[in-house]
């Protein structure tokens, strides 16, 4: 019991102590404009940290690379303790040298008869091997000439072009996605202050009417209707301000910043212009490169033009150097193993010529080949894509520029009908239904203005992305 208790009252130190770190606030504030938020996410977004390795990773490839063209040295050593040393069988070439000896002094054998050579004498283990073996010694070789080696270095700076165009393309999707987050914020900080007004215009009025009905003059239905759009507003007043906050974290979360920081925004939608001129037809026939996308397409296939090279690399011969070094220590005693060494070196040259390879090289070659063909279909599909996304994004902007032009006139002329129809409803020659559709008309076209407001603050981003203005 005992032991249960001291577990119980651990875990709940332990789980205290981690609530009061969780729950500890953070006070560190951020006042950003769209530029400090895209700068940050560039140091913090995922996808661009990621890509940033990326490049770090190939600038490490690119010195491997090199380093396979430098001296490679080894050394090596090995011990050895035979417990039982292996036997070499050798003919025995000592007896019938032996009797032939004696055979021609004329020496008897025992019996008094000549000695005579026998034709056969077997086999006699022998044992060259020494109980304690030790070897050390030393290795170099050098690539001399070998195509692919030749091919990696004049790859290596269009490799790591590669990831670097990759790193920009990251940046710029962050760029984006920041930016259309930011501006989300914005629009729906503005529409939140619409709300308010109408909130408090129509309390106003709610008010106004419930006095004139207690005085008699307005029946109980106009305080009805106005009670109704009243509370209408108020719910959506409330759904705006926590979908305000939950923006706010998604401008975060594309930022790369943890979402329980606190951020404020220093631009204002006053400050954004959105200029008819940026969607002006230009007659640049190659504006797709200004795209990253095909910057990275035409990396890709100078890469694939460097297999190529690479594969027919393989017909060529390779020529490499090598040389050794090694000290051998043999003994019966280990307390004498290292006093007597027996060195041996030696210098070469390896050259590998390839004969046949049953058109394994040839058919790699044409791989290569052909994949080269589908990276120049690739940057073809590229160009065209690139000219419909900008035609496309230019008549968005256009659109988008127009409708938003077209709420801007609606909402005052909405708000003039509204002043009109509370001085007739106020002078008596007017209805409260039509002050009510006055109304509701000037929360359409705050609703209709706040969405063309966002659509064309965001074709915007895509204009300038479709354009390669992103940089």
């Amino acid at each position: 019991m005992k032991h249960i208790l001291f577990i119980m009252c651990l875990l709940s130190g332990i789980a205290s102590k981690g609530f009061s770190q969780q729950a500890r606030p953070d006070t560190q504030k951020f006042n950003f404009t769209i530029q400090d938020c895209i700068n940050y996410a560039y140091e913090h977004q995922h996808d661009v940290k990621n890509a940033s390795l990326d490049v770090t990773s190939a600038d490490y490839h690119v010195k491997e690379t090199i380093g396979q063209g430098l001296p490679q040295i080894s050394g090596s050593a090995s011990f050895q303790d035979y417990l039982k040393t292996p036997v070499v069988l050798f003919p025995d070439f000592i007896t019938p040298l032996t009797y032939g000896v004696l055979a021609k002094e004329g020496v008897k054998d025992g019996n008094g008869k000549p000695i005579v050579v026998p034709t056969t004498s077997g086999l006699q283990p022998v044992n060259f091997t020494q109980k304690y073996n030790s070897n050390v010694g030393v290795t170099l070789n050098q690539i001399l000439f070998d195509p692919n080696y030749i091919v990696g270095l004049q790859a290596r700076k269009t490799y790591k072009e590669l990831y670097e165009r990759s790193f920009t393309r990251s940046k710029i999707e962050a760029s984006v996605s920041v930016t259309k987050a930011y501006y989300q914020v914005l629009v729906s900080a503005e529409q939140l202050k619409l709300l308010e007004a109408n909130v408090k215009e129509i309390k106003q009025q709610l008010d106004e009417t419930t006095s004139r009905n207690k005085q008699g003059f307005v029946e109980k239905i106009d305080v009805d209707r106005l009670t109704v759009q009243y509370n209408s507003l108020v719910t959506r007043r409330e759904n705006t301000i926590r979908l305000l906050g939950l923006n706010y974290q998604l401008l975060k979360f594309q930022m790369g910043m943890p979402v329980d920081q606190q951020l404020l925004l220093k631009d204002r939608l006053e400050n954004i212009q959105l200029e008819a001129s940026a969607a002006e037809a230009v007659n640049d026939t190659t504006v797709y490169r200004n795209r990253i996308e095909y910057n990275l397409l035409e990396t890709q296939k100078l890469l694939y033009g460097y297999d190529v090279k690479s594969k027919k690399g393989q017909f060529l011969p390779k020529l490499t150097a090598n040389a050794s070094y090694s000290a051998a220590f043999q003994s019966n005693s280990f307390g004498d193993l290292y006093k007597t060494n027996f060195p041996s070196a030696y210098v070469g040259l390896n050259l590998s010529i390839p004969i046949f390879t049953g058109f394994q090289h040839r058919n790699q070659l044409r791989q290569s080949e052909i994949t080269v063909l589908k990276a120049q279909n690739d940057l073809d599909d590229m160009k065209n894509t690139v000219n419909l996304q900008v035609n496309q994004a230019r008549i968005t902007y256009i659109n988008g520029l127009q409708t938003l032009n077209d709420q801007k006139k609606n909402m005052t002329l909405a708000e003039e009908v509204l002043r009109v129809s509370k001085i007739k409803y106020q002078q008596g020659v007017g209805s409260s239904i039509e002050v009510t559709q006055a109304q509701t008309s000037v929360q359409d076209a705050d609703n209709s203005y706040i969405q063309g407001l966002y659509d064309a603050l965001v074709s915007k981003v895509d204009l300038d992305k479709a354009y390669g203005r992103i940089k």
